[in-house]
């Protein structure tokens, strides 16, 4: 049996969760368009008669980092790229041109001695494609596979490849123990990423990268339903006035997208109490 990790890297907004979701069959990790989407490394199992992959799947990697999110979130995706990672994939989206992001990620992986895959995605997309861009990278890895994550296009190549380059042993993960779908996320995490998720959906393009959601309470009560008690945190009053939007429409369009998330993905009833805050240092006591 085969097993390790193997960590998903790529600049913002290549596909990375959407490639990790689709991969595992089921979702793990909150997608948008929107940079900074991704905020902390997450861990999930796939799993067959070959062995165990834990995938990690990484922030995006930023060439300039200036907002005090970024700052945060730049050495956590380094700093995945660990002793304990078996081989790397990095992600590429061939329908954006080469950028300082890319080269500062290369830079980063010449110097890493483990098995790399380049994988080229959105293949379902013909044009613009920059592959050419990129072709000189293709001899640094020790593979190279084009696949398109948003709708499973050579997914099963991509998981042959992992196979191939990982370990002969026993990891020994028992995946039906955990509590919600990645290894390293507590289900009140779990909760606050769908929300925040859904208000990156919704919300204008200023806004998400100043917002964090918060559960603070999850409370099964007599009659069967799940009353969830959360916040969403922002750095200023007129973030604040968006997240509400006028008459509470944008609050309660947000609340009820998260809601119907969740009971699909629990099968249970849910009643979602959420509320924002202003609160100007919240990345600095939560990230």
């Amino acid at each position: 049996m085969k097993s390790g990790y193997v960590a998903i890297v790529g600049r913002p907004n290549s596909g990375k969760s959407t490639l990790l979701n689709n991969l595992l069959g089921h979702k793990v990790s909150i997608t948008s368009p929107k940079p900074q989407t991704t905020r902390f490394s997450l861990e999930a199992v796939f799993e067959e008669e070959r062995g165990q992959i834990v995938f990690i799947d990484t922030p995006g990697i930023f060439a300039h980092v200036e907002d005090p999110v970024s700052k945060k979130i730049n050495p956590r995706a380094q700093a995945s790229l660990n002793d304990d990672v078996n081989v790397i994939i990095y992600l590429v989206d061939h329908t954006r041109e080469r950028s300082y992001e890319e080269n500062k990620i290369l830079g980063i992986l010449r110097k890493i001695d483990k098995p790399k895959i380049l994988v080229y995605n959105k293949i379902d997309i013909k044009e613009p494609s920059f592959i050419p861009h990129y072709r000189f990278m293709e001899e640094e890895f020790t593979k190279t596979i084009s696949v398109s994550a948003l709708y499973h296009q050579n997914l099963n190549y991509l998981i042959d490849a992992i196979f191939e380059l990982l370990p002969e042993r026993d990891l020994h993960i028992d995946i039906h123990e955990r509590p919600t779908p990645a290894l390293n996320m507590d289900s009140k995490t779990y909760i606050a990423e769908i929300i925040r998720e859904k208000a990156y959906l919704f919300l204008r393009k200023e806004v998400p990268y100043t917002m964090i959601a918060v559960v603070d309470e999850t409370q099964r009560r007599e009659n069967g339903i799940m009353y969830i008690k959360a916040r969403i945190l922002t750095t200023q009053d007129r973030y604040k006035k968006m997240i509400i939007g006028d008459k509470g429409r944008m609050i309660k369009e947000i609340g009820m997208a998260a809601r119907k998330e969740l009971e699909t993905a629990s099968n249970q009833q849910i009643f979602l109490d959420l509320t924002v805050e202003v609160n100007p240092h919240w990345y600095e006591q939560l990230l």
